[in-house]
């Protein structure tokens, strides 16, 4: 496709104003794939929903592809959804919702310009929730918090928002308030119309959208009498001492608007879906990595002129590269980079260029992807994702631009804690081990240590949480046609380090303790069996390099 007439400055802003790019966060269970596809629903994009596990002969979620996914009713991976709303065209980014695999959530993070907080109503805020919003927090995200599961037996709404309010520290506004405890919801109030109670009559099973019904107040007095009235009590109460609604504040992270449903019987998800129209962001300038400074003192005396601090949006084409995932259509057996354009406009067919090499190619084969669903993508605007096909050149945290060079920012890895050494069953399959391993490494599904000493056929895997592990070993098998065995190795700890370090920590020969090559970046990883041990070393060797890698994401 021609680039020789890009769209204006203007037509880029108008789109770029129309998209809201989203992610929906949460501790396992919480019900995050199925609110996924009950915003799909209510966006129509879908027309029947299905419970996670696929009960009773249902099929599984429409953003969870991985067989492995299906058969534990979990998300492992990240899926991109896009739809229609009201005009405007929503990204929806799927994260994993378990703790072993939080590393490929930050990297969503990255990619999206507010999250939605799910929250058990029985459960309050667990600790997964509690990591992943302070991972919004890091990344400046703002946050809607939607309370799930209303139909079930749980907390006190006041008590569950005090809980948001001293352990995350950002004060809940509500924006939708429940009429009824916690298993018992009658229906729902706006705090921005109290005449009116919403009404809803659930569908068997949820597979379609709840039938609403408006009640004005003198008919919600007259049917639910106390618990309307100690409804609109709760919510004056909570609106009269907190400071309001405040578009600046929530961008800033320092309100969460606050919505009360139930995502398996479509109960509030309207309501939210509208909220993410009208409250999220739209995206906006992106900060730029900073420039390297060279001798002579660098950046600060050259005016500020030479790089710029944030890429608009308006500007040339420019997207990060936030995931890889390989064989999401096992019939052809290929690779898709998932790219947030960041700015400008993205045309198939365009040349890019990869800022870490400065090499340009085309993007022949560009997707949107709808769960393992996709279609040719022509024309994208800033907030899209577009899954670019077999660009094997791309890892996870690139830059691409067209255009004027920009880079953004690279995206941390997390300190893994247990740590394998890979083995093919069968040497006979070692080109395929090699390629397998390869492959999830730039996926970013382990990250792949190696040393001399143990050589190309037994690399050490090192993840951050053990089901990773179990994702590595069933796509070496039925991916890459190459089980494997893992030998687990007795660190927990690791710390990055230079040459002189990995020397130091070699002539040591500590038992539990070895110097490794991440082979993503040849950063090298010193590791410890425990911090006993990297204490001891440490006294020992105080002028040694040792330095934290983000260990949670606090």
């Amino acid at each position: 496709m021609s680039t020789d007439h890009p769209a204006s400055a203007p037509q880029v802003l108008q789109e770029a104003e129309r998209r809201r790019t989203f992610a929906v966060i949460s501790h396992p269970d919480a019900g995050k794939s199925t609110l996924t596809e009950a915003l799909a629903l209510h966006a129509q994009a879908i027309t029947s929903a299905g419970a996670v596990h696929g009960k009773g002969g249902r099929r599984g979620v429409t953003s969870d592809w991985m067989e492995l996914e299906r058969d534990r009713g979990i998300s492992v991976t990240s899926a991109a959804l896009q739809f229609g709303h009201r005009g405007h065209v929503m990204n929806l980014v799927d994260t994993p919702g378990h703790a072993d695999f939080s590393e490929d959530t930050y990297r969503v993070l990255a990619a999206v310009d507010c999250a939605i907080m799910l929250v058990d109503a029985a459960k309050g805020l667990e600790e997964q929730t509690r990591k992943l919003f302070s991972v919004c927090r890091h990344r400046g995200v703002p946050v809607i918090t939607f309370i799930n599961k209303w139909d079930r037996r749980g907390r006190e709404a006041l008590e569950l928002l005090d809980d948001i309010e001293t352990v995350l520290g950002i004060t809940p506004v509500p924006v939708v308030w429940p009429v009824g405890n916690a298993g018992n919801l009658r229906g729902l109030v706006q705090a921005s119309d109290t005449e009116q109670m919403l009404r809803f009559t659930r569908v068997p099973g949820g597979t379609h959208k709840a039938v609403e019904e408006r009640l004005t107040s003198e008919q919600a007095t007259a049917e639910e009498g106390g618990l309307w009235e100690t409804a609109l009590e709760e919510l004056e109460l909570v609106l009269s001492s907190g400071p309001g609604w405040d578009p600046e504040a929530f961008r800033a992270g320092k309100i969460s608007p606050v919505f009360f449903g139930a995502a398996l019987t479509n109960i509030g998800v309207g309501l939210l879906l509208d909220a993410v129209v009208d409250l999220a962001p739209a995206p906006g300038p992106r900060p730029l990595a900073a420039p390297a400074t060279g001798g002579g003192g660098g950046a600060a005396g050259s005016g500020g002129s030479a790089v710029p601090a944030t890429r608009p949006v308006e500007s040339d084409f420019s997207g990060l590269v936030f995931k890889i995932q390989a064989n999401m259509d096992p019939a052809h057996r290929d690779r898709i980079a998932f790219v947030r354009v960041c700015s400008g406009v993205f045309e198939r067919g365009m040349s890019v260029t990869r800022a870490a090499s400065g090499r340009s190619f085309a993007t022949k084969y560009a997707h949107t992807v709808f769960g393992a669903e996709r279609t040719v993508v022509d024309t994208s605007y800033p907030g899209d994702v577009v899954g670019l096909i077999n660009a094997t050149a791309l890892r996870v945290g690139d830059t691409l631009y067209a255009g004027k060079k920009a880079e953004f920012p690279p995206l941390p890895a997390f300190a893994p804690e247990h740590f394998a050494v890979a083995r093919p069953k069968d040497i006979s399959r070692s080109k395929q081990f090699r390629k397998g391993i390869s492959q999830l490494d730039e996926e970013g599904v382990v990250q792949v240590l190696v040393s001399d000493r143990r050589g190309d056929q037994a690399p050490v895997l090192a993840a951050v949480g053990p089901m990773q592990f179990d994702v590595v070993l069933h796509r070496m098998e039925h991916e890459f046609s190459s089980p494997i065995a893992l030998d687990h190795l007795p660190y927990n700890i690791a710390r990055v380090t230079d040459a002189e370090g990995a020397a130091t920590l070699h002539r040591t020969r500590l038992v539990n303790g070895e110097a490794l090559t991440r082979r993503s970046d040849d950063v090298l990883l010193a590791l410890f069996g425990d911090k006993w041990q990297m204490n001891s070393f440490v006294r020992g060797n105080p002028d040694v390099k040792l330095e934290a890698l983000i260990a949670t994401a606090d």
